[in-house]
């Protein structure tokens, strides 16, 4: 006979975004059982670039979007967490940057220019003069335009860290699509079943919200539901060890509407700086195999940072996909998306800056719903399970 476990909601995928909405759930007194194919963070979340944009890269054309105003206040949000202020305590997680930067490799149009000294992206964008610019942009070899952006760029595996660490009681390893543990009813979810250990569980909730990324699909099909559907938009990322000592974080820009180049820092456990190069490279690079890939970022990186010698570096790349709801003509989606059918909610970010945006249409549909704390959850029902670890970060797989 299987046992019967209640608790208020269930979440599938431990992500930034699965575990951002399980800590505020925790917090506002619901009970929660998080579950994770692997390990916590180890699809989407550790693979960006950790940049917690504010949509300027989304108006290189000149002009503000939809997309450049959804994201606008998201760098504010985090900061609060980030002091202790916010929805949820981000206090123990690193920040890599107080600020992510641009730069033009030649002087930019004249359009571009008045219209990052504009009032509509006071507060956004501020140009840079040379006694504060990062140490890697001093050097008299640049000749091209500065700013500084007002995001942040955070070390992702501390943020994942710092979500988890209060509330592990409830987070557990699982694969729910590989056993087809949803038991729906005409599109309802009547329970949720957890087999191991000669031991089956049976969990009821009031809500089952899939936050997994590209594994929202999989979960889906396997519970033979037909919606939402997914796209999937590919990137072929590289990273380079070396030894060069000052960091970036910064968008090249050119004069389309994409960063040519985007570069962060970030360090293998051993302490060396490893470049983490996306942008327009990492788009265009689908098409491409690994070394074709690795030859134009190395054309790129000098054509962009002439002055920059990396001395005996190291190159990998490697293909990822970003989840996103399926759009139009493959277009971005300009906000987080939540799809509610039933008792189940289907989420996704779209991007790492918007987590906190998704958790706030989370919550504003179980309270149309009048979902309230309610249920006690015996976690020593699900003790056979085991604890799934922080994913490390690629680099230290492809670069070691």
């Amino acid at each position: 006979m299987a046992e019967i476990l209640e608790t208020d909601i269930v979440i599938i995928g431990g992500g930034i975004a699965g575990l951002w909405l399980n800590y505020r759930l925790r917090t506002a007194g619901y009970s929660t059982v998080l579950l994770e194919r692997q390990s916590l963070g180890g699809g989407q979340s550790v693979r960006s670039q950790g940049i917690i944009h504010g949509g300027t890269k989304y108006a290189l054309h000149g002009a503000l979007t939809n997309a450049s105003n959804a994201i606008a206040d998201m760098p504010a949000r985090w900061r609060a967490c980030l002091k202790g202020e916010g929805d949820v305590d981000l206090t123990s997680a690193r920040i890599l940057s107080e600020h992510h930067y641009m730069w033009s490799r030649d002087r930019l149009m004249s359009k571009l220019t008045s219209f990052f000294a504009s009032k509509a992206v006071r507060g956004r964008v501020e140009a840079d003069d040379l006694e504060h610019r990062p140490e890697a942009f001093k050097d008299p070899g640049f000749h091209g335009n500065f700013y500084a952006l007002n995001e942040i760029v955070v070390d992702v595996p501390s943020v994942i860290n710092s979500l988890t660490s209060p509330f592990g009681d409830g987070i557990y390893q699982y694969d729910c699509a590989q056993h087809s543990s949803l038991e729906l009813d005409n599109g309802k979810v009547n329970d949720l079943q957890l087999f191991g250990k000669n031991k089956r569980v049976r969990i009821k909730a009031k809500r089952y919200i899939l936050a997994a990324g590209e594994g929202n699909e999989s979960v889906l099909h396997s519970a033979q539901l037909q919606g939402p559907a997914m796209q999937r938009r590919p990137l072929h990322m590289v990273v380079v060890k070396h030894h060069y000592p000052h960091p970036i974080y910064a968008h090249c820009i050119g004069s389309g509407s994409k960063p040519l180049l985007t570069i962060t820092t970030h360090y293998m456990a051993d302490g060396q700086p490893v470049w983490y190069l996306g942008g327009n490279l990492a788009e265009t690079g689908v098409e491409l195999d690994k070394q074709t890939q690795l030859d134009s970022a190395k054309t790129i990186v000098k054509e962009l940072l002439p002055w920059i010698d990396l001395g005996d570096a190291q190159w990998n790349s490697f293909m990822i996909h970003r989840a996103e709801p399926q759009q139009n003509a493959m277009l971005r989606p300009d906000s987080a998306f939540v799809h509610q059918s039933e008792n189940i909610i289907t989420c996704w970010p779209t991007k790492l800056a918007l987590t906190p945006n998704l958790v706030d249409e989370v919550f504003a549909k179980l309270k149309q719903d009048n979902i309230t704390p309610g249920a006690e959850t015996d976690y020593n029902q699900l003790k056979f399970l085991n604890r799934p670890t922080v994913s490390q970060p690629v680099w230290e797989d492809l670069l070691s």
